[in-house]
């Protein structure tokens, strides 16, 4: 059965900008709910002293938790050399961030759709970078996993890889046995498209996913791509929920996702409205890997 681990969505600008909340308290709470890891962020600002990872490992395994994946943000489309080369550098501390967390799963993305960049160019400026990351994650067996993303909560620009099409085209280019896909559903939805055509193209490449459902406050998706380009973080239309109660079919999500043997990492993108709201997900979701994946009595 997929396990699942929860990330701090509500609390990124404590946890990374203003320094308001600090990770011992992110953990006492993530850890009373049903889940059995929780996702780490790399801007995470007590992780920008590399003598504090070991112990942030230790309080969460002392919960009979794990942090698996590691959610950061390099931006390989940058038009100057010098900058991308800083961006796989800064990678390569990810790497070592989540080795020393005891984790196995990495997130790449691919960058920033900013204006004039063509899809040849930037898959391949991508492509090239995530390439290059990749013998230094195999070296300590953590996986590369690109998400099918919006935006980063700090980027000017959407996702430059946030069409299907674009997106699929860097996953097909880069053939390795230590990267893959981790897919979000909603984050399709805002590129205009259909999540579930999306996961049958890639559900042979899923390593992990993100677990959330997306409102829109007002409007139509339609109107939110219009207003998409140039906004500093996420469009004002678009509201985090309740899992099981937004846009996405999670019937048809985890029935594709077994179909293909999928058996990993889900991590709930959720709680803005509060812990309570988290909870809830985590039971919703609990629920449905058990329906999808029920654990079978050995009978001796």
């Amino acid at each position: 059965m997929p396990q699942l681990a929860v990330f701090p969505k509500a609390f990124m600008h404590a946890l990374c900008k203003d320094g308001s909340m600090c990770l011992a308290e992110w953990i006492s709470l993530a850890v009373k709910l049903n889940v059995e890891g929780l996702e780490w962020y790399a801007g995470f600002l007590e992780m920008a002293n590399e003598k504090n990872w070991p112990g942030f490992r230790q309080q969460v395994e002392d919960h009979g938790k794990v942090i698996p994946m590691m959610c950061c943000s390099p931006d390989f489309t940058h038009p100057d050399r010098v900058f991308r080369q800083r961006e796989i550098e800064k990678q390569k501390r990810w790497i070592d961030m989540t080795f020393a967390l005891g984790g196995s799963y990495c997130r790449v993305l691919s960058g920033q759709r900013r204006p004039g960049l063509s899809m040849d160019e930037g898959v391949k400026l991508a492509a090239d970078c995530i390439a290059a990351c990749l013998p230094y994650a195999q070296e300590r067996k953590i996986n590369l996993i690109l998400e099918n993303h919006y935006k980063d909560d700090f980027w000017e620009y959407p996702e430059f890889a946030q069409k299907m099409d674009v997106f699929c085209k860097l996953v097909e280019s880069l053939d390795h046995p230590c990267f893959g896909v981790n897919y979000d559903p909603s984050n399709a939805f805002l590129a205009g498209e259909d999540p579930l055509e999306l996961l049958k193209r890639v559900s042979h490449r899923v390593l992990t996913m993100h677990a959330s459902d997306r409102y829109l406050k007002e409007g139509t998706l339609e109107d939110l791509r219009k207003e998409e380009n140039g906004t500093a973080g996420y469009a004002k239309r678009l509201s985090h929920g309740e899992i099981g109660k937004g846009l996405n079919d999670y019937d048809a999500i985890f029935s594709e996702l077994k179909r293909v043997g999928f058996d990993n990492w889900i991590s709930i993108e959720d709680g803005v409205d509060g812990m309570d709201q988290l909870e809830r997900s985590v039971t919703f979701l609990r629920h449905k890997l058990e329906q999808y994946w029920p654990v079978t009595a050995n009978h001796n």
